[in-house]
């Protein structure tokens, strides 16, 4: 691999911006070495303050990463930055070459199963489920963990890519770190090179329908990987034709017709071969053979208890098979120590025997691990049950050299099957494994836990606040594999947080969720935050205030006003209490008055939006974005009481502001061209107002996505000015995508939805009164209205 693709490779990882990506490559291109910051800033065609802006992006970014760089004075950044990716080039260009894949379309994740033993005739009746029904279900006697779900299923999926069994492709899922739809949709695209679907489609399960309807016309494995809510993926089976089989692992009893595979415990026989595989002596194993089957019975038969004891007696050659026996018995105390609690306790009452013995092959494991792993294992154990990228590992121990760090989780953990790779760069733990280094955190490392757990909540608050509130796809896609992670710091960690950062964790992940229009899920952030601020910080505190407006945004959205209202109130009479005159006192009239304006409460907005205005052109330069916003805010109210000149000079003053704070494709523009254009709608200058409306939604679309709520009052904007004018057919499958999108994500009586029906019915009214109903398509919507309307005529 070159330096260029090496640092190509580097911006992917860190899922840099294509600015910040072209900077990263230009500045650090041996060719420039002796290039001044002028010089590149001239290449890039950017100021040189620009340059310098992006370049302290970057170090901040890497900085992590390069203790050298955290260190370096401004002047040396540049250098420290050059020679810590130096330093990773030369490290990767010393290791062999990754294999690549060829044949069958696959993203199977990495198995460190040596043999496979044990559940050979588990495999056979997979496949013959499978050929019976389109979903199999893998579940476990009783919710049992450690009986090897995921290793059956994925064992079953390398041997039928072996076979070529699926032209079509396997795709694998873990369905607890992401959403099967798009996981599904992102398959397609990265392994069968199909394009991105198109604007068009307005969710995720229309996505999967439309690649699905262009894979291959071969037979096709989906593994879902850990299903815990039939639920969340039953809308995109739903989409699948019969090429498609579908095989789940899980411990749950779920709620569907499909195939079950009930994986019981290795019998005896399977649970000794097993054994015998793992320790790979068999004069040893044949020395005790009383010893050997006394090992399966103490770990209860499980492969995972049977890997603990095999990896351990891999280590202790000289270790007599009795003598493990033996080191076993003396670990039952500390076994029934890790699963103690009365709630495990119950969990576990049908099984208990088998997981204290896994239980005491990890405790023999344990006290085998150095200080140092101790700790590794303790951070591990704080982070969600889903893949942990290692970056965010290393973020979190800073102090600790990044090669001896990966010696530490190669020799120690997964030498020990303590951890498993899944994929490059993502590593995670078994659950029972996870559960047993969190108790050993809580009891054994003292202080130093609340370290770990203070260091990753600030870590993951540092990745929360690059999620923006207007959040595009760039930026989920830049920070999905670390929001699971993100939601163990809101849900048990931000009492380690100081001041505003106790509250990003809930505020981004509620911003990704209304992103995707996830309403229930936003709302819980948002109150979750709100209980969190009053409790800690009291009634009257600025964090209060800022929590009960994010809340009663997200009301406002969802159409909630008299909700909204109190909430508004509430947050603004704490800022003038505690504030008078401030930028937060501003927010909250000028939320306040876009509520009214919401509610056609004209005269009681305008003084808020005013004084908001008056508050911002005091306090902050007159080129801010904020003030941008005021002037858009009170504009769209002339606009709706009638005073378009007024309106159209505020309009393209915010514009004008806009324009210099953002890039020319910022949803912020797209918000001053969608403004600009209704009130152009308005006046009867409808020409240039499509031009606006368009331009608006292609920005939407791109940036924030198809079912973004600001993509959505693009679409509909645009269909009211093709109705008006009286081009039917194309405000129709506008219309058409605004309900389906709004049906899926809000309550029936939502006044949106409620708008987006009347819209559209008048619409086809309107088309059959001028003559018109032929420019409608065939759409079951359309012509059952068509139908009622005529109807009505003729009876």
């Amino acid at each position: 691999m070159e330096w260029i693709e090496f640092l190509d490779s580097v911006a992917i990882k860190h899922k840099l911006t294509p600015e910040q990506r072209e900077t990263l490559k230009v500045r650090l291109d041996k060719r420039n070495d002796d290039k001044s910051n002028i010089q590149i800033s001239n290449d890039l065609h950017i100021s040189e303050a620009l340059l310098k802006k992006r370049l302290s992006e970057l170090y901040k970014i890497f900085e992590s990463g390069c203790p050298d760089l955290a260190r370096s004075k401004s002047r040396g950044k540049l250098e420290a930055l050059r020679a810590c990716l130096w330093k990773k080039y030369e490290r990767q260009q010393s290791q062999p070459p990754q294999p690549e894949t060829i044949g069958i379309p696959n993203n199977l994740p990495l198995s460190g199963v040596v043999k496979f033993v044990g559940q050979e005739k588990a495999l056979e009746t997979v496949h013959e489920k499978l050929q019976e029904a389109a979903t199999v279900a893998i579940t476990s006697v009783s919710g049992m963990g450690g009986v090897g779900k995921t290793e059956l299923a994925l064992q079953y999926a390398y041997q039928k890519l072996k076979e070529e069994a699926y032209p079509g492709g396997i795709c694998w899922v873990n369905v607890r770190a992401k959403d099967a739809g798009i996981a599904i949709v992102e398959f397609a695209r990265i392994q069968l090179g199909l394009p991105e679907p198109p604007d068009t489609l307005e969710n995720v399960p229309q996505q999967v329908e439309w690649v699905c309807r262009r894979w291959k016309r071969e037979p096709v494995l989906l593994v879902l990987d850990d299903v815990v809510d039939y639920g969340q993926v039953k809308s995109y089976l739903d989409k699948l034709d019969s090429r498609f089989r579908v095989l789940m692992t899980t411990r749950l009893q779920l709620g569907t017709a499909a195939k079950r595979l009930e994986l019981p415990v290795l019998k005896r026989a399977a649970a000794f071969r097993l054994l015998r595989v793992l320790v790979a002596d068999d004069k040893r194993m044949a020395a005790d053979v009383r010893a050997a089957k006394a090992l399966c019975e103490w770990v209860g038969y499980l492969p995972l208890g049977l890997e603990l004891v095999g990896r351990y007696l891999e280590k202790k050659q000289d270790l007599s098979l009795a003598g493990m026996v033996g080191r076993l018995e003396d670990k039952r105390l500390a076994a029934q120590a890790l699963i103690k609690t009365k709630e495990k306790q119950k969990k576990y009452q049908q099984d208990m025997t088998a997981q204290l013995g896994v239980a005491a092959a990890f405790e023999l494991s344990w006290v085998e691990l150095p200080e140092e792993a101790r700790v590794l294992c303790g951070l591990l154990s704080i982070f969600a049950l889903a893949p942990i990228p290692w970056q965010l590992v290393e973020q979190c121990l800073p102090e600790w050299d990044e090669e001896e760090l990966e010696d530490c989780r190669d020799e120690e953990l997964l030498g020990r099957n303590l951890l498993s790779r899944v994929e490059r760069g993502n590593y995670q733990l078994h659950q029972l494994i996870r559960e047993f280094f969190g108790v050993k955190l809580a009891e054994e490392l003292g202080k130093g836990a609340e370290a770990l757990r203070q260091r990753f909540a600030v870590v993951l608050t540092e990745v929360a606040k690059t999620i923006p509130q207007t959040t595009t796809l760039t930026d989920i896609a830049r920070v999905e594999e670390a929001l699971p992670h993100l939601a163990v710091v809101a849900e048990g960690l931000t009492y380690l947080l100081e001041g505003e950062d106790a509250i990003n964790p809930f505020v981004r992940l509620a911003w990704v969720a209304q992103t995707q229009s996830r309403w229930p899920e936003a709302e819980h952030w948002h109150t979750a935050c709100l209980e969190m601020t009053e409790t800690r910080f009291g009634s009257n505190h600025s964090s209060t205030a800022i929590s009960l407006n994010n809340l009663a945004e997200l009301y406002r959205a969802m159409g909630r006003y008299s909700k909204a209202e109190t909430l508004y109130k509430r947050s603004l009479h704490i800022c003038e209490i505690q504030f008078g005159d401030h930028p937060l006192t501003a927010t909250s009239l000028n939320n306040l008055g876009l509520l009214y304006k919401f509610m056609g409460r004209y005269s009681e907005a305008e003084p808020l939006y005013k004084r908001s205005l008056q508050i911002r052109e005091a306090l902050l330069n007159n080129q801010h974005p904020h003030i941008a916003q005021s002037l858009n805010n009170l504009a769209e109210l002339y606009r709706i009481m009638g005073d378009y000149s007024a309106a159209e000079s505020l309009f393209v003053r915010a514009l004008k502001i806009d324009e210099k704070s953002y890039n020319k494709e910022h949803p912020e523009i797209a918000t001053d061209f969608n403004n600009l254009a209704g009130l152009y709608h308005l006046i009867g200058r409808d020409t240039k107002a499509e031009i606006l409306y368009q331009e608006a939604l292609r920005i939407r679309k791109m940036k924030l996505g198809s079912e973004h709520p600001l993509t959505i009052q693009s679409l509909n904007n645009l269909a009211a000015l093709y109705y008006v004018v009286g081009r039917y057919g194309e405000a129709e499958p506008l219309y058409l995508r605004t309900l389906e999108i709004l049906t899926q994500g809000l309550p029936k009586n939502h006044p949106h939805i409620q708008t987006a029906w009347g819209n559209f019915y008048y619409l086809i009214q309107q088309a059959l009164q001028n003559r018109k109903a032929g420019e409608l398509s065939a759409h079951p919507l359309t012509q059952g209205i068509l139908q009622e309307i005529q109807g009505t005529s003729n009876g």
